[in-house]
């Protein structure tokens, strides 16, 4: 309990200074703050008014406080404030923890495009771990149990060939086969079923992308992590001794096998929530990272503060669980 009290203190204050460094970066980038929230058509007065109800003359520490302070619930939300004229209207109310603020691209609070996005992407990202970490684990662990064998040799290159070839590339080759070729899946995933395809068929060729690009990888994690134990003195003894193969593998092997490769797995969280805009775009696929995209170009600057912070979150709780895993597999950091 101690050491997890110690880590949830840790991350707090991890969060606290990352959500300080997001206000700053989007605070200071090219561009007034006021005629970023409003957008590029807005009326001069509109800017101007907004400039002096959000104090943006106070000195940087002041206005990050009354962020937190809007952001937490302590702070009614300006923006919100009918003096202003803005429409910016929220059904939750004007304070209350959570509050994001308002998107500019999508004309609608941050939290009712935020979460259903995430839910989007979450689904997508379930999928496919489900998909990666056993397919992974059963070929790494084949291929380091008979290290150098031909079993070896063709999961080795056929990892390298998968983890070498781009999301793009696969999608399109993958859509050229079975959208194109067979017509036996749809080219688009926009999870709507107007176009006559189930919402199941259309998240198979994303999952089958990511699967593809990242199994290789983590399979060649397992494979090196696996025959590095097998070539241990212990596991040597225990062949010699005459215990069966398979005892020696599942007792012996497998445990050991897998302390190293199992930060490596949930680090996977964080791509599969934040990094798979590559294969959303290809797909017109409506999830996290593609939001995250499009509120970058726009200038959205709530819209990317909120899926910032809510990446950050989903990186330091696999942390945190990575290294409470690792704490139960290995004995020596207990």
């Amino acid at each position: 309990m101690r050491y997890l009290f110690r880590r949830a203190v840790e991350l707090l204050a991890t969060l606290l200074l990352a959500s300080f460094l997001v206000f700053v970066v989007t605070e200071f980038s090219p561009g007034n703050v006021a005629r970023k929230t409003l957008g590029a058509f807005a009326l001069q007065e509109q800017v101007d008014l907004l400039y002096q109800r959000l104090h943006l003359n106070d000195p940087l520490l002041v206005r990050y406080g009354r962020w937190l302070g809007v952001l937490t619930g302590v702070i009614a939300d300006p923006l919100q404030d009918p003096a202003l004229k803005l429409d910016f209207k929220d059904p939750r109310g004007d304070r209350y923890f959570g509050n994001f603020g308002y998107s500019t691209l999508y004309k609608a609070p941050v939290n009712d495009v935020l979460w259903d996005r995430l839910g989007n992407t979450a689904l997508l990202a379930g999928l496919a771990f489900a998909v990666i970490v056993p397919l992974s684990l059963v070929l790494g662990i084949l291929a380091g149990m008979r290290a150098g064998s031909r079993l070896d040799r063709i999961v080795s290159t056929a990892s390298i060939v998968m983890t070498s070839v781009p999301e793009f590339a696969s999608g399109v080759i993958l859509a050229a086969i079975f959208v194109v070729g067979l017509g036996w899946l749809p080219g688009t995933s926009p999870l709507d079923t107007e176009s006559g395809w189930s919402i199941a068929s259309q998240l198979v060729l994303p999952v089958t992308v990511l699967a593809l690009y990242d199994a290789g990888y983590v399979a060649r994690m397992v494979r090196s992590s696996m025959a590095e134990v097998m070539a241990k003195p212990y596991i040597r003894t225990a062949v010699l001794k005459g215990l069966n193969f398979r005892t020696v593998i599942l007792r012996h092997a497998l445990r050991n096998a897998m302390i190293a490769p199992f930060t490596v797995i949930l680090l996977q969280v964080n791509w599969l929530i934040g990094g798979v805009v590559v294969t959303e775009m290809v797909f017109a696929y409506p999830g996290f990272g593609r939001m995250l995209l499009d509120a970058s170009l726009f200038g959205d600057i709530s819209l990317i503060e909120a899926a910032t912070l809510i990446a950050l979150l989903v990186a330091v709780t696999t942390q945190l669980l990575s290294d409470l895993g690792y704490r139960l597999l290995n004995p020596q950091v207990r």
